[in-house]
């Protein structure tokens, strides 16, 4: 009975092992953080229940990623595409904005970088993975069929060889060339805002900057002051509402009419898609403190934000991230990830 025991939690550690690299993999072929979750957790049952099968002709980690990706295959039958406001309609005036809600399968959601990106020592691998997860890379990846998205992620993300791609998938290597190709024609073709977002890892001391300045132009809800952060076509978009702006004057324009009611918000830094980020929190008229109301994602390219993207269903993405559904008025001692 104990060497069965240990045997069964040796096995959960050595599956434990590849949570996260393999949550990663899921997200980029899903598009969805909880999706994600729930795939991995799928794989980790189905590996525990076979793996008196497995023969160990591969190893333990390409034998995950075939399950995993086996999963994700059969939750994508469903044809659905996550995707941005930018991927659905066309740019919104502010005379004409109207905040028009669509279903949460409908958007891409972010993740926490520490779900998805295993530490690994080698700079330009982490800056690769770091870059795979990014907003406008996950929308590109959207746009392929599944198994070519599969077959992108493993080869030029994991760089996994073809051979190894192949037998994962029981097909042949100029099968995985081909679709190769196909996903990075596709890819190419597409002109994906926020794509040419530059931060570097970890930020140079511009960026920190830029950054310090933003949360004192968001916190002082100073549109001068943030005016001068903002490219001049810069995007902001607000999921689950469909609708975008671009542009300082339409974002400004709205931050101070419907967005009105997020002046004195407070801001804790989140790492999020490999990019940096801030937990919204604004005043809460009824309890005092703060309350949840954005988790931001910043694009940042050439010294400016190009990119200002507020997914603000804060009762899934506020635990999901680690953070408390209120904070009291001395909020500035908050650490991240609190």
């Amino acid at each position: 009975m104990s060497d069965g025991t240990a045997t069964t939690t040796d096995l959960d550690v050595r599956l434990e092992k590849h949570r996260v690299e393999l949550t990663g993999y899921c997200y980029r072929m899903l598009g969805s953080s909880f999706e994600a979750e729930d795939a991995v957790q799928d794989t980790m049952v189905r590996a525990w229940r076979s793996y008196d099968k497995f023969e160990g002709r591969s190893s333990l980690r390409s034998w995950l990623y075939r399950i995993a990706t086996n999963v994700c295959l059969d939750m994508l039958t469903a044809g659905n595409k996550r995707a941005r406001p930018m991927d659905l309609t066309e740019s919104t005036p502010l005379a004409r904005a109207a905040l028009s809600p669509r279903p949460d399968n409908t958007w891409l959601e972010p993740m926490p970088d520490d779900r998805v990106l295993p530490t690994v020592e080698d700079p330009a691998e982490a800056a690769v993975a770091k870059e795979s997860v990014r907003l406008a890379f996950m929308a590109a990846l959207q746009q392929l069929p599944p198994k070519q998205r599969a077959v992108l992620i493993l080869r030029e993300v994991l760089a996994w060889k073809a051979s190894e791609v192949a037998e994962l998938l029981g097909t042949t290597v100029a099968s995985v060339n081909s679709a190769l190709q196909r996903a990075r024609a596709t890819l190419a073709e597409q002109q994906q805002p926020g794509a040419d977002a530059a931060v570097s890892d970890p930020l140079d001391e511009e960026q920190q900057k830029l950054l310090e300045r933003y949360v004192a132009a968001f916190e002082g809800y100073d549109m001068t002051a943030l005016t001068a952060l903002l490219h001049e076509d810069a995007i902001m978009t607000m999921p689950p509402f469909d609708l975008w702006l671009t542009g300082v004057k339409d974002i400004t324009g709205f931050m101070t009419t419907l967005g009105a009611p997020c002046a004195g918000s407070h801001l804790v830094p989140v790492q999020v898609n490999g990019l940096p980020g801030f937990a919204q929190y604004k005043p809460d008229p009824e309890k005092g403190g703060f309350t949840p109301w954005a988790v931001q994602v910043l694009e940042i390219s050439e010294g400016r934000i190009t990119g200002f993207h507020c997914f603000l269903d804060t009762q899934r993405w506020f635990p999901l991230f680690g953070l408390p559904l209120h904070l009291e008025a001395e909020a500035d001692q908050v650490e991240e990830g609190v």
